[in-house]
C-alpha cells in the first residue's frame, strides 16, 4: 500500500437508523466480509479486492489537500513526515487543539472509542456481556465520575476551553460518518451489535488520566500479595523476600539535598539557585487540595515498636522496621533497614491462611481488568536521565526518556508537534513530543526552551480497608456510619442491561468487595486481633486512592508544554498530582533538573501502607498530603547528571516520610549511572549516539553475580555440561542471538522456581502450574501428611516469582547461606531434589537444559534467546478476545528481541510465565538541546491504528533494532521532512457573510 492514501473525506451523509436484514443475511455478509478481508491479506482479487478498498481502506485519513472544518477561525496546515507522524500549525489555541483533536481521531479513533469505553465502565456496550464484571468494578472506581467533577470544580478557564476545542475536532471528523468509515474494527463490531460511535466529550479526555493513574498506582499489588503469602509463609519467610532498598549500592535520585526540619521544606546541598522562566505559567490554576499536614513526626524511617508486635530482623543497614500494632495485619514493609516481623501476637497462628481467602476474589478482579498503559501495575517501570552540558560533545544537555509499559497495539504513545505560527497571547504553543490519542497537548518532550521526561516515581498512593459491615453501613471509630450508595445501569451489547448499587464510605471509599462473587466472602476470613469488631458475616474491603479525588493533572499537561525554565516547571509539575511521576529537565540555557511531584498521602507510625489496614480504626486513616514544598527535587548537580528508572527518590533514612514501602531496587539506575561514569571519566563527552547506546545496553546484573558460582558447578550429565559450557567467557549481554543468554535465563527461571515459586500459595503462581502440596487449615490429626493438588490462579505475566530486581536482591541476600531452607527442593521423577544452595543451582541447571530442548531443540548450537524472547503486538481488543481470523488480521509479530528483565533495555518478562515479551520501552526519545533537530525519538508501533496502513507498525523493525528516526522542530527542518500537507479551513462564508448552514468538514478546493 502507499503510504498514504486519501479515502474518506469527511462528506458523507450523517449516520441514520441502518437497515434491518434477516439473521440468515447478516450471516451471509459477516461470512463474506470476514473472507474478503483474508483474501485481502493474502492478495486480493476480483470481489476480495473490491471489498478489500470498500473495508478496509475506507478509513484511511485524507492527509493531502484541503478539508473544511465548522468551528475554525483560520487555516491549519497538517504535515506528515513519511511515518505519517503530524505536525499542526495554527494562528490560534483555539484551532491548534481543535485541529489536534481533529488528526488524531483520523489516525485513532477506534482506540479513543475504547480507551473513553473503559474510563467510564461501558466497554459491555461495545463487546457483549463478557465485560460486565470488568465495567461493574469500574464503575465502583468511578473514573468518568471524578473527571467530570475535576472539569466542573478544578480545572482552569484556558484548560477547558483546550479541552472543548478538541472534543470539537473529533466531532467535526465523526460528522457524517459510520463505523465503518471510521476503523476496520467498527465493520467488525457490526457482526454481532449495532453499536455506533457517540460525540466526543471534554470529560472523555480527563477520564484518560484517571486510567493512566490506575496502572501507576504504586504498591497495591504488592500489598496484596504479601497478605496472600501468609497462608504458605511465615513473618521470617515474607520478610527474606522484600529485602531492604541496597542504598548502599544502588544510589537513589536525589543524592544533593536534605529536608529542612525548621523550615518544613526541602533543600538542595549548596543552594546553586534557580533559572526564572520568561513570565509566569498563566491558566493553570492553583494547586488543589493538598491540605496541611497535622505534624511532621516522622512516618516510620527508623520505625517504631508496635504495643503488641514483635520487632523484625535486622535489614542489611541495621536498623528496625515498623512492626504492628493493635489491629494490625502479618506483613513487612521495605526501606534501607529491616522490615516487620509478625504483627502481634494474638494474629500469629493461622492468620495467613484466613488472610489469602480475604483477597483472593479482588486479585482476581484485578488480573481481569484491561490494562490503561501497563501491565496492571506489575512491571511498571521506566528509564529517564538527563546530562549536563558539561558532560557532552555539544556543551549542552542532553535528556534521554523510554518509558516501560504494556505492549500494546496501537502504541500507547502518539507522536506529534504542535505549533503555533507566532507564538502569542494568542497563540502560546510550540512543542513536539509523545501523547495519548484522546487527550490534547503532549505529555513528554520538548518544546523551544525545555524538554522533560517522566518515568514512574512508585510512592504509595492506594491503601485498602478492612470494613465492619452491617446491615445500616459500616463500624468507624466506634459509631456505624451509612453508606453513600448509588445505582449504576450497565447496558449489554445483544443483552439485558444490569443495574448495580455501588456503596462508598463517608470520606469517599469505594467498597469493592461489592464487585465480585468470590469477594462476598472476603471479610469472613480476615486476620485481626482480638481488638478487632466482630466479625458477623465479614469485612468488606474498601480503597483509598489518591486519584478518587478530583485533581489538576490536565493542567500540569498545559503548563508543562509552555513552561520557558526551571521555575515554570517546577510550577507546572506541582500541578501533576496524580499519577506521581519522576520529571527530568533540561534547558537550552544549559541546566538540568529533577522534582517529584504529585499528591502524596501522610500516614500515622501505625501504618507503613504495606498492608491492608483496619478501616474502623481512625489511627489507620490518613493524617494529610506531603506539601509542595517538602518533595524532593535536584537542580543541576555537581556530578553533572541525574538518572531516574523507579529507584528510591531519597534515603530514607535522611527524609522525614514514608514516600513508599516498595521502591524498585536500582538494577537499571544505577547500571545507567556506572555508563555515564565510564563515558565522563578523564574528562570524556557524551554523544546523542552514545545516549542510544545507552538505552540499548542488554547487560543481566544478575548474570553477573551468579554465573560465576553455576560454573564451579560439578555436572555429571555430559548434555547439560555442554549447556554449562554456553556461559564461559560470556559478556553477560542479553543479545537476541545469544545461546549464553538463553541457557542463563532458562536457568535464572528455574532458580526462582525451585527455590521460590513451588512454594508460593496457589494465587500467586502461574494458572496451569499445578503442585502437591501440604494442606493448610486442615482440622485433621497431628500426624495427617496428606497432600493436595493445588493449580496456580494468577495470569501468566502477573505470577510471582517475577524475576524482576527484587528477586535479585532476593537471591543475593541468600547466597551467602548456602543452607537456608529457600535452598530445598524435592526430588522430582529422575531429577535429583536438593539440601542446599549449590544442588538447587546443579537441579536448576539440569531443569534447564531439558527444557530448552523441549522448547529450541537439543543442538545448543541453534539456541538464541531471540527464540525464546519474542514480542507479539497485539490489538487491544478484537485482537485478543475476538475471532481466530479478526486476530490474525488485526495482531503483528512475533519479533525477536534483546534486553530482558531489570536490563536498561527493558524487554521485561515474567519468569513464573515464561520468556514472551510482556513489557517493553514503549518509545525512545534523545533531546538534544544545543539543536533540537538534531533530537532522536521512536515509537513501538506507528502513527496509525488502521490495521493495514503502512504506518500500523512501520517504526516496530527499527525500534527493534534499536534505531531511532529523525525528530525535526523548526519550521525549515519540519518543511524538508514533509511528505504529505493537509489544510483545514473554516467553511466557506456566503455572500452575504453567512457560513453555510451543513456543520462538519468537507472536501474544499
Amino acid at each position: 500500500m502507499p503510504p498514504n492514501t486519501t479515502a474518506t473525506t469527511g462528506d458523507t451523509a450523517t449516520t441514520g437508523a441502518t437497515s434491518v436484514k434477516s439473521g440468515r443475511k447478516k450471516g451471509r455478509k459477516a461470512r463474506l466480509i470476514v473472507l474478503v478481508l483474508v483474501l485481502a491479506v493474502i492478495g486480493g482479487i476480483a470481489y476480495g479486492a473490491y471489498w478489500t478498498i470498500s473495508t478496509v481502506r475506507a478509513s484511511f485519513p485524507q492527509t493531502t489537500g484541503t478539508l473544511r472544518l465548522d468551528g475554525l477561525s483560520g487555516p491549519v496546515d497538517v504535515k506528515r513526515d513519511g511515518y505519517g507522524i503530524p505536525q499542526i500549525y495554527a494562528s490560534s489555541d483555539q484551532d491548534l487543539f481543535m485541529a489536534q483533536g481533529y488528526v488524531q481521531a483520523q489516525d485513532r479513533f477506534y482506540e479513543m472509542d475504547v480507551r473513553r469505553h473503559m474510563t467510564s465502565g461501558r466497554l459491555s456496550e461495545m463487546f457483549g456481556k463478557s465485560q460486565v464484571k470488568n465495567d461493574e468494578f469500574l464503575r465502583t472506581l468511578g473514573w468518568d465520575r471524578i473527571a467530570e467533577k475535576e472539569y466542573d470544580t478544578k480545572l482552569s478557564a484556558a484548560t477547558k476551553k483546550y479541552l472543548q476545542a478538541y472534543s470539537k475536532g473529533v466531532n467535526a471528523y465523526l460528522q457524517g460518518k459510520s463505523g465503518k468509515d471510521i476503523s476496520l474494527e467498527y465493520a467488525a463490531l457490526g457482526f454481532t451489535n449495532d453499536y455506533a460511535p457517540q460525540k466526543w466529550t471534554p470529560v472523555d479526555s480527563v477520564s484518560w488520566l484517571k486510567a493512566m493513574a490506575w496502572d501507576l498506582r504504586g504498591n497495591m499489588r504488592d500489598e496484596v500479595d504479601r497478605a496472600l503469602m501468609t497462608s504458605r509463609l511465615g513473618p521470617q519467610q515474607i520478610q527474606d523476600l522484600y529485602p531492604a532498598y541496597p542504598a548502599g549500592r544502588n544510589k537513589p535520585i536525589v543524592q544533593e539535598g536534605q529536608y529542612d526540619e525548621l523550615t518544613q521544606a526541602f533543600r538542595q546541598s549548596g543552594g546553586t539557585g534557580t533559572s526564572g522562566g520568561t513570565g509566569t505559567i498563566g491558566g493553570a490554576g492553583t494547586i488543589g487540595g493538598a491540605g496541611t499536614i497535622g505534624g511532621t513526626g516522622t512516618t516510620g524511617t527508623t520505625g517504631t515498636t508496635g504495643t503488641t508486635g514483635t520487632t523484625g530482623t535486622t535489614g542489611t543497614t541495621g536498623t528496625t522496621g515498623t512492626t504492628g500494632t493493635t489491629g494490625g495485619l502479618t506483613g513487612s514493609s521495605q526501606g534501607t533497614a529491616g522490615t516487620a516481623g509478625s504483627a502481634g501476637s494474638s494474629t500469629a497462628t493461622g492468620g495467613g491462611s484466613t488472610l489469602s481467602g480475604q483477597l483472593e476474589g479482588l486479585t482476581e478482579v484485578l488480573d481481569d481488568l484491561p490494562t490503561a498503559v501497563g501491565v496492571n501495575g506489575q512491571g511498571i517501570g521506566s528509564n529517564s536521565w538527563v546530562v549536563a552540558g558539561k558532560n557532552t560533545i555539544t556543551g549542552k544537555p542532553l535528556l534521554a526518556n523510554d518509558p516501560h509499559l504494556s505492549a500494546s497495539l496501537p502504541s500507547v504513545w502518539y507522536q506529534m508537534g504542535l505549533h503555533c505560527r507566532t507564538v502569542s497571547d494568542k497563540c502560546r504553543y510550540d512543542v513536539s513530543g509523545y501523547t495519548f490519542a484522546g487527550m490534547p497537548g503532549v505529555v513528554i518532550g520538548h518544546n523551544a526552551k525545555i524538554a522533560w521526561g517522566l518515568t514512574n516515581s512508585g510512592v504509595d498512593v492506594t491503601d485498602l480497608y478492612l470494613e465492619k459491615v452491617s446491615a445500616n453501613g459500616y463500624l468507624y471509630d466506634g459509631k456505624v456510619k451509612p453508606f453513600k450508595t448509588r445505582e449504576e445501569t450497565i447496558k449489554v451489547a445483544g443483552g439485558k442491561a444490569k443495574t448495580i448499587v455501588v456503596r462508598q464510605t463517608q470520606d469517599g471509599m469505594p467498597l469493592l468487595s461489592d464487585r465480585d462473587d468470590e469477594l462476598v466472602q472476603v471479610g469472613k476470613k480476615a486476620t485481626v486481633n482480638a481488638a478487632a469488631p466482630d466479625r458477623g458475616d465479614g469485612y468488606g474491603i474498601a480503597l483509598r486512592w489518591t486519584a478518587l479525588d478530583p485533581g489538576t493533572s490536565m493542567d500540569a499537561v498545559f503548563a508543562l508544554d509552555r513552561a520557558a525554565g526551571w521555575s515554570d516547571f517546577r510550577e507546572a509539575a506541582a500541578l501533576f498530582d496524580v499519577p506521581s511521576q519522576n520529571l527530568v529537565y533540561a534547558s537550552t540555557d544549559n541546566h538540568i533538573g529533577y522534582t517529584l511531584p504529585g499528591r502524596i498521602p501522610t500516614r500515622s507510625e501505625k501504618d507503613t501502607g504495606a498492608l491492608p489496614v483496619p478501616g474502623w480504626d481512625p489511627k489507620y486513616r490518613w493524617t494529610g498530603f506531603i506539601e509542595q514544598d517538602e518533595l524532593p527535587y535536584e537542580y543541576d548537580p555537581d556530578r553533572g547528571y541525574i538518572v531516574t528508572a523507579n529507584q528510591a527518590v531519597v534515603d530514607p533514612d535522611e527524609y522525614p516520610y514514608t514516600l513508599t514501602a516498595d521502591w524498585g531496587y536500582g538494577t537499571r539506575s544505577q547500571r545507567i549511572a556506572d555508563l555515564i561514569e565510564s563515558k565522563i571519566k578523564g574528562g570524556g563527552k557524551i554523544s546523542t549516539d552514545d545516549m542510544r547506546q545507552m538505552q540499548l545496553d542488554n547487560s543481566s546484573e544478575i548474570a553477573k553475580l551468579l554465573v560465576p558460582r553455576l560454573l564451579k558447578i560439578n555436572l555429571a550429565d555430559p548434555e547439560v555440561r555442554q549447556a554449562q559450557k554456553l556461559l564461559e567467557g560470556w559478556d553477560y549481554t542479553q543479545d537476541a542471538d545469544s545461546a549464553a543468554a538463553a541457557y542463563f535465563n532458562a536457568v535464572w527461571r528455574n532458580i526462582l522456581k525451585l527455590s521460590f515459586g513451588n512454594k508460593m500459595p496457589k494465587e500467586l503462581r502461574a494458572k496451569g502450574q499445578c503442585l502437591w502440596v501440604d494442606k493448610i487449615d486442615s482440622t485433621g490429626p497431628l500426624d495427617d501428611d496428606t497432600k493436595v493438588r493445588e493449580c496456580g490462579e494468577r495470569a501468566a505475566d502477573q505470577a510471582q516469582p517475577d524475576g524482576g530486581d527484587r528477586w535479585f536482591e532476593v537471591v543475593r541476600t541468600l547466597l551467602d547461606k548456602p543452607d537456608s531452607d529457600w535452598w530445598k527442593a524435592p526430588k522430582s521423577g529422575t531429577r535429583p531434589g536438593a539440601a542446599n544452595r549449590d544442588q538447587l543451582f546443579a537441579r536448576a541447571m539440569i531443569d534447564a537444559r531439558w527444557e530448552l530442548t523441549a522448547k529450541l531443540g537439543k543442538d545448543i548450537d541453534t539456541w538464541s534467546w531471540g527464540r525464546l524472547h519474542r514480542l507479539f503486538l497485539k490489538n487491544q481488543t478484537l485482537g485478543t478476545e475476538g475471532p481466530k481470523v479478526v486476530q490474525y488480521l488485526l495482531n503483528r509479530g512475533p519479533w525477536k528481541l534483546s534486553g530482558g528483565e531489570a536490563a536498561v533495555n527493558a524487554t521485561g518478562w515474567n519468569a513464573a510465565g515464561g520468556y514472551d515479551v510482556v513489557w517493553v520501552p514503549s518509545m525512545r526519545m534523545v533531546v538534544n538541546l544545543a539543536d533540537l533537530d538534531k533530537s532522536k525519538w521512536i515509537n513501538l508501533a506507528g502513527a496509525s491504528g488502521h490495521a493495514f496502513s503502512a504506518h500500523y507498525t512501520d517504526q516496530t523493525g527499527k525500534w527493534a533494532d534499536g534505531e531511532l528516526l529523525p525528530w525535526s522542530f523548526t519550521d525549515k527542518a519540519v518543511d524538508k521532512s514533509t511528505s504529505d500537507s493537509l489544510v483545514l479551513k473554516p467553511p466557506r462564508r456566503s455572500r452575504r457573510g453567512r457560513r453555510p448552514g451543513r456543520a462538519g468538514c468537507r472536501r474544499g478546493r
